[in-house]
């Protein structure tokens, strides 16, 4: 009797949670709950793809196409911030009951990315015949033309890839970050089971692996783009009548400055991995990306529950709302040591789960590395609370200028530790840690002047 009434009490509770209270935390609440699971499943199909993918084209290939994806994930850049310009005006134009505005937005973001990408999918598949791919990834000369189909294949679908992939900023923008997730692991579940597929049938092939990759994702989200312009979304439908130029300005004054933050995010992991690779081999791509994916599920699982929290202050902030905002904040650190204490038990497993995961001596991972990976992280999960907050009301000046020195500094820490210092892998690891200072040093109290502080200084605000 005793047990079902205390079980009582806690559906109860579980109940209050998710039905009381201001209606952008029930939001915010109910789409955590929803992309936990989902996010839960991606990164057991992330995780169940890595080792069925080195044992179908082997570790060495698995380098390659690792580089090669993050060589070509730099060109999802060219969007020159249309995306984030777009999740902070729909969220504003939303906020504000301007159905029209926000159509306008989407219609106005979707045809000038098209545009971009387009002309880039044809200059790219033109400048690939000229590229050699052995000697910029350390190559055999006997793997340049396999690799540079590859490259093609890779362009294409990830061009018409990132025009589709615009929904998923509106579904996150308009707080609906679990549908957001769901597209990206259906994309990832299909691709899974064609790779699964491919190993019962077919010799190991990079350009197959490209297929099943690829293909998969970027049909999900087509479909994706046809189903909710056509229910949910159906009032902010694109149309050619509603992209105006003049917005296309107005995004793009937030947008641009996205822009070079997402430059300088490339200096960091993607750059990462083409460094390895010249100043190292393809293998130690994989024997860096193995810790690099295991400790990214803390901060994948913890940016979930981080999602609503950008598109909320954006609400927040508009609706003057500030004690919501520094509520969330206070939550968020609450559930940060939580994830901190996770990653330590991660790290003590780290070892064992590697060998129970990949199988033994399939790779060699140096301990120091994954340690180096539990830091990095950790500070990343602590600065990502205030960056989203800094992102959600467009305060990005100090941000801007802050990532332009770090992307700098980051290139000449790493070539240092690698070149004197005789660092090896860890070299990487060490110059992001050491240059992401905005993040967990300048970001928070830029969050404290603003919000607690209470600042007059125009500074912390632009």
């Amino acid at each position: 009797m005793v047990i079902k009434k205390h079980m009582g009490s806690l559906w109860q509770k579980a109940v209050n949670f998710f039905t009381k209270g201001h209606q952008r935390s029930l939001d915010a609440k109910k789409n955590i709950a929803g992309a936990l699971l989902i996010k839960g499943i991606s990164i057991v199909v992330s995780f169940v793809m890595v080792p069925l993918t080195i044992h179908y084209i082997s570790p060495a290939k698995y380098g390659v196409w690792l580089t090669l994806s993050s060589i070509i994930g730099w060109i999802s850049f060219f969007d020159i911030g249309f995306t984030h310009g777009l999740r902070n005006k729909f969220a504003e134009a939303k906020a504000k009951g301007n159905t029209e505005l926000a159509r306008i937005y989407i219609s106005t973001t979707y045809f000038y990315v098209s545009i971009i990408f387009l002309l880039l999918w044809v200059l790219l598949l033109s400048a690939n015949q000229f590229i050699q791919w052995h000697k910029l990834l350390n190559l055999s000369p006997a793997d340049e033309a396999d690799v540079s189909r590859l490259a093609m294949l890779v362009f294409t679908y990830f061009c018409f890839q990132f025009i589709f992939r615009v929904i998923n900023t509106i579904l996150t923008a308009d707080q609906q970050p679990a549908k957001a997730s769901l597209l990206d692991m259906l994309g990832q579940l299909l691709a899974l089971i064609v790779i699964f597929i491919l190993t019962k049938t077919t010799s190991g092939s990079l350009l197959y692996l490209g297929l099943a990759a690829g293909v998969m994702p970027t049909l999900i989200l087509l479909f994706a783009n046809l189903f909710f312009f056509n229910t949910r979304l159906k009032a902010y439908k694109p149309s050619l009548k509603f992209v105006k130029k003049e917005y296309a300005k107005d995004i793009m004054k937030l947008g641009g400055k996205f822009f070079v933050l997402q430059i300088a995010a490339i200096v960091q992991y993607e750059t990462s991995l083409v460094l390895i690779a010249k100043c190292f081999n393809t293998t130690e791509v994989t024997n860096f990306n193995i810790p690099y994916k295991y400790f990214s599920s803390l901060h994948m699982a913890f940016a979930i529950l981080l999602t609503p929290l950008w598109s909320g202050v954006t609400d927040a902030y508009n609706s003057g709302d500030y004690d919501w905002i520094k509520n969330a904040i206070k939550k968020y650190m609450q559930i940060l040591m939580l994830f901190i204490l996770g990653g330590v038990v991660m790290l003590i497993l780290s070892d064992r789960v590697y060998d129970l995961w990949l199988g033994k001596n399939v790779v060699t991972v140096e301990f120091a590395v994954s340690v180096l990976c539990l830091v990095f992280f950790s500070t990343g999960m602590f600065a990502n609370i205030f960056v989203s907050v800094i992102n959600g009301i467009g305060a990005l000046k100090i941000q801007f200028y802050s990532a332009i020195i770090a992307s700098v500094v980051f290139v000449i820490l790493a070539m240092l530790f690698i070149k004197v210092f005789n660092l090896g892998v860890k070299s990487i690891i060490a110059a992001s840690i050491l240059t992401n200072v905005f993040g967990y040093i300048i970001a928070p109290l830029q969050v404290y002047k603003i919000f607690y502080k209470k600042s007059k200084n125009p500074v912390w605000y632009k």
